[in-house]
């Protein structure tokens, strides 16, 4: 905004130097023709110079000074030249040319105050110095220079009003975008944590379950496995650039994923290639059909399956594996059954692609991706926004951040052209219209279109400083108003003294207009600004046709004022379709460049919290396995694996939106251990509540631990009470060497989230329960 007010009041002020200028040296003598010029000629070439320096880089930057003293010479120059051109017009001229001047010197030096306020002085005090040397003595016109004044006030107050919309909007506009920021961050995190708990579940869950369930096999496929569910652990989710040939990554799929003993799947392979994709579609769609390609190993009892790819013709790629298997009933597929929901339909959902299972028993199973590039962001805040009402994009974000900003830019334009509207009438036309009296037939009906014009200011106030627009019809009755105003002062006052002293309304009426006016397109201001100019130039041509030096003054003061109202109207103009826009559009661009800060340090902190929390348990493992130095016909490794397996799937079954958490992941740890052969009976006692997330996991560790060392038959008991919340289970330890009686609380994640842990041995039978009082339970995170 600074930048487009500064170039209007460059443009404006050498645009009315130049005209009034040239109309000052056709009114001036013959003789005084050469000198006007020697004085005006220099004002010219001042501000060309800086014009130039707007227009375009100089070879070597103005000093600011220098500026200053440029823009000086301006005011100081013209002052000097009101003597030498001589007569009315000379006063006019000069009068209007260092008015013009302080009120775009608010313009040019808005940041710079106290330099704007200099040049205000310096131009009050040339066109003094250019009265007394032009008068013979006499002292200058008070009433001119306190209009001077007046108008630089006018100016750099209607500049802080606009300014402080446009702060106002800036403001507005970021917290917006910090809402938004949170928002998608949160957003991405979410996909991040779906995208790594879908990698935990094809990688390092499966292949410690599988270990965990082994016996004495050929295990040559697992060290390269565990190596390689490594190196997925450690890469960062949705961090991938660039793009793939996804014809080439489906060649990579291996033929079957489960341990030894299960039959490896041949695939017949029609791929349509190449299928150039973003990195993200194309390594999510990878990861979901080897994971589809490992449930066939396990779970179809067939041997061979089909795999297609190809591009439809509105560029959307689309992947297909079928198999010929005993088929599934997908609607009876368990929720913490993550295959499907997390690897396959999960994870393409993430990337804006779709996922679709067709299955039936006895029937085979089709699974196909299909992605396309113009898809759409997808909702990754189900939890927080109705499925009906759908986020709005970025683009239309930004949409409204430039509507914003027009919308307070508006505002502050009409608040701006009020307050002028008001001052000018209240300060500078009613000492006019109280001093002039005798000049207007008849004085009464001058008075009475002052109080229109006030009551036309005063209707406008009640609707803008209560932030609202003026309707219609209001601004209809209003602009009618003013033009009655303008036809009764130009057919009431004597033709020759039209836009003189004695003319209040002249310059008056157009700055109600501005504030009518300034929604709607500059062509409507312009009609209102030549149906004025036109009422006042038909009085004048009634009574005759003025002289050369009376059309002179006339056209100087036409330029002044309406000229300068209708730079004014441009200059809206542009601020509201151009410098908004462009205000929206750098916010958009900073928005987005501290969201995609914001995701990165995030994601990259949550992922080194993760692999932090995975280095104490499942690292080791699976560094063991993957270099010889553990072996899977350990039976104490194959016990460690089982409980850590039974841990993911507690994680997995946190992000599940169910009435009873800690019973739902109680339950998804108990499945776990029924896949070991585990008899396991689960109680419920009392009515079920709200435990937080850290409690159930300090809650439920010490039964996965009891139920991942028990390969029998265990009872797991759930109590709760209005105080506490007890989680017990009875098993057997089958590498536990403590005495019997012998009891010790489980180390860990129990201690730090305020639950109390009891573990007491007999034998190879153990008893271990948790348990969680409420009145004594710290303020966390509930999810």
């Amino acid at each position: 905004m600074n930048l487009a007010l500064e170039r209007y009041g460059v443009w404006l002020r050498s645009t009315v130097v130049c005209l009034c200028g040239a109309l000052g040296v056709v009114s001036a003598d013959t003789t005084e023709i050469p000198l006007a010029v020697s004085l005006l000629v220099p004002a010219l070439l001042a501000c060309g110079v800086r014009l130039c320096s707007l227009r375009r880089p100089l070879p070597f930057p103005l000093p600011l000074a220098l500026l200053w003293t440029l823009d000086a010479a301006v005011v100081v120059l013209t002052g000097l030249s009101q003597p030498v051109l001589g007569g009315v017009g000379a006063d006019v001229t000069v009068e209007a040319i260092i008015g013009i001047c302080v009120i775009t010197f608010q313009h040019e030096w808005a940041t710079r105050p106290l330099a704007a306020a200099a040049l205000a002085g310096t131009g009050t005090a040339a066109c003094a110095l250019g009265d007394i040397l032009s008068s013979s003595g006499a002292g200058p016109e008070p009433a001119e220079l306190v209009r001077i004044v007046v108008l630089a006030g006018l100016s750099r107050a209607a500049y802080l009003i606009v300014r402080a919309q446009a702060r106002a909007a800036d403001r507005s506009a970021a917290l917006g975008a910090a809402a938004r920021r949170e928002a998608e961050v949160a957003a991405a995190r979410r996909a991040t944590e779906r995208e790594y708990l879908a990698t935990l579940h094809d990688t390092a869950s499966a292949t410690l379950l599988m270990v965990s369930q082994g016996d004495a096999r050929d295990w040559s496929w697992l060290p390269p496995r565990a190596r390689q569910d490594l190196q997925a652990l450690s890469a960062v989710p949705g961090f991938e650039t660039g793009s793939v040939d996804l014809a080439a990554l489906l060649g990579c799929v291996p033929e079957g994923t489960g341990g030894e003993g299960e039959a490896l799947v041949q695939l017949k392979t029609r791929i349509d290639g190449p299928l150039a994709v973003p990195s993200g579609p194309g390594l999510a769609i990878f990861n979901g059909v080897r994971e589809a390609v490992t449930n066939v190993a396990r779970h179809s009892g067939v041997r061979e399956a089909e795999l297609r790819a190809w591009t439809e013709q509105d560029g959307a790629v689309v992947v297909e594996l079928s198999d010929a298997g005993r088929g599934f009933d997908p609607g009876c597929v368990p929720e913490r059954r993550r295959g499907i929901s997390g690897s396959v339909i999960g994870r393409m959902h993430a990337i804006g692609g779709t996922a679709t299972v067709t299955s039936a028993p006895g029937t085979g199973t089709r699974v196909r991706w299909r992605w396309h590039s113009r898809a759409r962001t997808p909702s990754t805040d189900h939890e927080a926004q109705p499925a009906d009402l759908p986020r709005p994009t970025r683009a239309g974000a930004h949409t409204a951040v430039a509507r914003l900003i027009r919308r307070q830019l508006l505002h502050g334009a009409q608040l701006a052209a009020l307050l002028i509207s008001l001052l000018s009438q209240f300060v500078l036309s009613l000492q006019q219209i109280t001093a002039h009296q005798g000049a207007y037939r008849p004085a009464w009906a001058q008075t009475a279109a002052f109080v229109c014009l006030a009551a036309v200011a005063a209707c406008g106030a009640a609707f803008l400083l209560r932030g609202r627009q003026i309707p219609p019809r209001i601004r209809a009755w209003s602009l009618a108003s003013v033009l009655t105003v303008s036809a009764v002062c130009a057919f009431t006052l004597a033709p020759e003294r039209l836009t003189g002293p004695q003319d209040w309304a002249f310059g008056l009426v157009g700055w109600h207009a501005l504030f009518l006016l300034a929604d709607l397109p500059v062509r409507a201001f312009a009609a209102f600004l030549g149906a004025h100019v036109g009422i006042n130039a038909i009085a004048v041509l009634l009574s005759g046709a003025p002289t050369a030096a009376e059309s002179a003054a006339m056209g100087i003061a036409a330029i002044t004022t309406c000229g300068f109202q209708f730079s004014v109207g441009i200059l809206l103009t542009r601020l509201l379709h151009g410098t908004a826009p462009a205000a929206g559009d750098e916010a958009a661009r900073e928005e987005e460049l501290r969201t995609r800060e914001r995701i990165h340090e995030d994601m990259q902190r949550d992922h080194k919290e993760r692999y932090r929390a995975l280095t104490a348990t499942t690292v080791p493992l699976l560094m063991g396995l993957g270099h010889g130095v553990l072996s899977p016909h350990d039976e104490e490794v194959r016990l460690r694996c089982g409980v850590e397996a039974a841990r993911m799937r507690r994680l997995f079954a946190e992000s599940d939106a169910v009435s009873d958490p800690l019973l739902n992941e109680l339950r998804a740890c108990v499945e776990v251990a029924e896949h070991q052969g585990v008899a396991v009976s689960l109680a419920v006692r009392g009515r079920p509540g709200e435990v937080p997330r850290e409690v159930r996991r300090a809650l439920i560790d010490p039964v996965v631990v009891t139920l991942g060392r028990t390969r029998s038959t265990a009872r797991v008991t759930v109590v709760w009470t209005s105080r506490e919340v007890r989680v017990s289970v009875v098993g057997t330890d089958r590498s536990d060497g403590r005495a019997p009686g012998e009891a010790s609380p489980s180390p860990g994640p129990a201690t730090a989230a305020n639950v109390s842990v009891t573990r007491t041995a007999r034998g190879k039978s153990v008893w271990v329960e948790a348990s969680w009082s409420k009145q004594a339970a710290p303020e966390v995170d509930l999810t």
